[in-house]
């Protein structure tokens, strides 16, 4: 007798099994009545009528997807590697079921494509030097794209752009000629520098001629404390007066004592002719 009644109530337990669906705050169902949508439920505890509805269950959690290696021919024609991650997250989980098939997979093959064409765009530097740039961009395209499926990205990350070992050597050869220009560069606006502060410390030195021999002086005292066998010779500046004019006089200058004494006021001053004669003539 008891077992008549007790295959209805397992039926009734089984069917009730299938009809409660708990769902966490980070999940959604979407709800089919007879292949309609009807609406969205979660997060909690609901019942769905088995046969008549149909739930598909949605993670609205961030999803992080690891975009393949692209080969990819930069805008000044080099081949690169480059990999990519994608972060995005459903915020319509009705579109994301109903507008597309598999929302995962069609962010994924868009995130490929996306990443192939704005690479292709820019040059190589451009790649290793503005990432933050190229990364806002291609995520401001796939998001432009995906807002129909109901997906926001989040952000986008280039991670790796890989080179071949050739045009890895024409970098490193392109920074050394690089780093060697802003050698000299700088090395010539020293020099610049440098003679102007010379050009002002000689006007300075220029107005008193003590201040050129203390000079002389400090070097010789700079010099004499160095491991040198360099001997010095102090040569008074005055002497070069006498070469000066020995050298537009052309000849040895004539001592003082050599030159004829001064007549005195008794005495007649010799004429030319006195001074010119020679003994034959007298």
């Amino acid at each position: 007798m008891w077992v008549s009644y007790l295959v209805p109530v397992v039926l009734v337990l089984l069917l009730l099994a299938a009809s409660v669906r708990i769902l966490p705050e980070y999940k959604r169902g979407v709800v089919f009545f007879l292949g309609r949508f009807q609406g969205v439920k979660g997060p909690g505890l609901f019942i769905i009528v088995p046969i008549i509805q149909k739930m598909e269950v949605v993670d609205l959690r961030v999803v992080t997807m690891d975009v393949p290696e692209q080969d990819v021919i930069s805008r000044d024609n080099v081949t690169v590697r480059v990999n990519a991650v994608l972060y995005f997250r459903v915020v319509d989980p009705e579109k994301a079921i109903i507008q597309v098939e598999n929302f995962t997979v069609a962010t994924s093959q868009l995130a490929q494509t996306t990443l192939r064409s704005v690479l292709g765009k820019h040059d190589l530097d451009e790649m290793l030097s503005e990432r933050d740039k190229l990364n806002n961009d291609i995520q401001e395209i796939i998001d432009t794209q995906t807002e129909e499926w109901g997906i926001k990205v989040a952000n986008v990350e280039i991670k790796h752009v890989d080179l071949d070992e050739s045009m890895i050597r024409a970098i490193a050869r392109q920074a050394e000629a690089e780093r060697e220009r802003r050698a000299k560069v700088i090395h010539a606006e020293g020099e610049l520098q440098a003679s102007k502060k010379l050009v002002e410390a000689a006007n300075v030195m220029s107005g008193n001629t003590a201040s050129l021999q203390l000079r002389y002086l400090q070097t010789m005292s700079d010099m004499s404390n160095k491991n040198a066998s360099t001997i010095f010779f102090p040569l008074p500046l005055d002497i070069m007066d006498v070469f000066k004019s020995m050298v537009k006089g052309g000849g040895s200058p004539q001592p003082a004592s050599s030159s004829a004494p001064e007549p005195t006021d008794g005495e007649p001053k010799p004429t030319q002719n006195d001074i010119g004669s020679s003994p034959r003539d007298i």
